[in-house]
């Protein structure tokens, strides 16, 4: 998509500091991160959502969990733990309409139910 953001990163129209990559996916620091590591790992493929996954397609989330999985090791979180979060739709939290999957680490993780 034209006007995506993350297309646009992928596309290397939009620089982005970029921790792993492999053929179909992106991983690069959030801008505004939420904790200590805070990446964001996205499939090259434009999807608007998980809901935009189909059942042919459903390759993409392995892509994306090795990829977070590459992330978490690099970033030195990975035997102490980490987060891997999806935000989906505007009630979800989710901000830029292409699938991605938040890597936080580097603190301790508290669940807040709101």
């Amino acid at each position: 998509m034209s006007d995506c953001l993350f297309c646009k990163i992928v596309a290397g129209e939009i620089p982005a500091r970029v921790v792993a990559e492999s053929d179909t996916a992106l991983a690069f620091y959030d801008i505004t991160p939420q904790a200590p590591v805070h990446v964001l790992v996205i499939p090259k493929r434009h999807f608007d959502s998980v809901n935009d996954v189909t059942e042919s397609d459903r390759g993409v989330f392995d892509d994306l969990t090795a990829l977070a999985r590459e992330v978490a090791t690099a970033e030195g979180v990975r035997d102490s733990g980490y987060r891997l979060v999806y935000n989906v739709g505007e009630e979800g939290g989710q901000t830029v309409a292409h699938l991605h999957v938040h890597v936080l680490g580097g603190r301790q993780m508290h669940w807040a139910p709101g």
